[in-house]
């Protein structure tokens, strides 16, 4: 559980992120909408600058060719017109929708400009072509309506105004909603690992005290201190310690992503499981270790991570054995190996399955019989609690994974690990 303090400033990174996100967003809409809309004006308008164009370079090709000022006509008086003007701008022939009607503009060959309309209240582009008539110099006009580009301009303009407020929203309402569930399991990892360090520094003060604990006695009372049973307590703590410290080392390596850092290579898994079948016989004479089911099976890993991934298994089902213990691999097919081992114990309850494999993580201590198999070894059950969470953090990286059940030829626990053949 994260704190109240955590809780505040995490809200202070959302609302920060978000406020930056729409900032951003906000900036780079409104940089894409100006330069939609100029370009868009731009390309109209140079649309209705180049129609008019070709209509006057026609007007002023027959004036060169020498046949005279044309008869000047438009098939859209509302939309277009034509004259003629004379160097003193005087107007030498017009269409008629503009006949009478002075020079629209004062404009030199080449030139262009947005006048008032001759014909109607909207502005007009008109464009300036030169030609030559005999001795005298003429400018043609052609005029077209460009009223069209300021409307289609100011449509996009207002979808663009109307728009952008929506974008805004919607990008504030995802960034709230992706930054919320980023932080939450950033804040998951947090508590996880606060959680961590509190239980492995637990973990690791146990063994301590006790080894302090026996020492001081040894101390304070030498005449009654034993030392053959002060050397086996040291012992079997610093074993402890050690195991735990291993696990511990293992795990921050898999937090890592270091864990097959060294590469992977071929391993026997069979030779691996029929090892900790013996390893088990001699170490747990009251349980029956049954090996006969398991094949050959190869995999492309890391050797010594596999062998923890096993014995864990092995050690585990040891404890929570009643009398039997069964391991059996094989070849699936499809490119998988199955390791199962099985034990006629209490099992794991439906609703711990999941969370058998998390760190630390102990069920009912009283179900691990504790058969012999060696000091601080309770690996989902009793003991530090590392033990199946490791065998989940081998599976993965390996990239394969990690189930529990029911036995249903001993009645007990039944853990299958699935791991790409090699």
């Amino acid at each position: 559980m994260t704190s109240e303090r955590d809780e505040r400033r995490l809200r202070a990174v959302r609302v920060r992120a978000t406020a930056v996100a729409v900032l951003a967003v906000a900036l780079a809409l409104i940089a894409a909408g100006v330069g939609l809309v100029v370009g868009l004006r731009t390309e109209l308008s140079g649309d209705v600058r180049d129609a008019a164009r070709e209509r006057a370079s026609e007007v002023a090709q027959v004036i060169e060719a020498g046949r005279g000022v044309p008869a000047l006509t438009v098939s859209a008086p509302d939309e277009e017109f034509l004259q003629v003007v004379a160097a003193d701008g005087t107007v030498v022939a017009a269409s008629e929708n503009v006949a009478g009607r002075p020079a629209a503009a004062r404009l030199e060959p080449g030139e262009s400009a947005t006048v008032d309309a001759p014909l109607l209240d909207d502005p007009f582009l008109v464009v300036a072509v030169g030609a030559r008539d005999g001795d005298r110099e003429l400018v043609v006009l052609d005029g077209r309506d460009s009223s069209r580009v300021a409307e289609a301009t100011d449509t996009v303009t207002w979808l663009l105004l109307i728009g952008l407020p929506v974008l805004l929203v919607l990008a504030a309402a995802a960034t709230w909603a992706g930054v919320g569930r980023a932080l939450r399991r950033v804040a998951r990892a947090e508590a996880a690992q606060r959680r961590f360090v509190s239980d492995a520094s637990h973990e690791l003060r146990s063994p301590v005290a006790t080894v302090r604990q026996h020492a001081e006695v040894a101390l304070a009372h030498p005449e009654r201190a034993d030392t053959g049973a002060l050397a086996a307590t040291v012992l079997d703590e610093a074993v402890r310690m050690q195991r735990l410290v291993d696990d511990l080392l293992l795990l921050a390596r898999a937090d890592e992503s270091a864990l097959l850092r060294g590469g992977l290579r071929p391993v026997d898994l069979d030779d691996l499981v029929l090892a900790e079948a013996a390893r088990l016989r001699s170490a747990s004479p009251g349980v029956r270790v049954d090996s006969t089911a398991v094949g050959a099976g190869r995999v492309n890993g890391d050797e010594e991570a596999l062998r923890r991934l096993v014995r864990n298994l092995g050690e585990n089902a040891a404890l929570q054995a009643r009398a039997r213990v069964a391991f059996g691999l094989s070849d699936v097919g499809d490119g998988w190996v199955r390791l199962v081992v099985e034990d006629d114990g209490a099992g794991v309850p439906a609703d711990e399955r999941r969370r058998v494999f998390e760190r630390f993580v102990r069920l009912d201590e009283s179900r691990a019989r504790g058969v012999g198999v060696g000091p601080g070894l309770g690996l989902g059950l009793g003991g530090a609690g590392l033990g199946l969470s490791i065998v989940a953090e081998v599976a993965v990286a390996h990239g394969g994974r990690v189930e529990v059940g029911v036995s249903e030829g001993l009645g007990g626990a039944r853990f299958v690990v699935t791991l790409p053949a090699g």
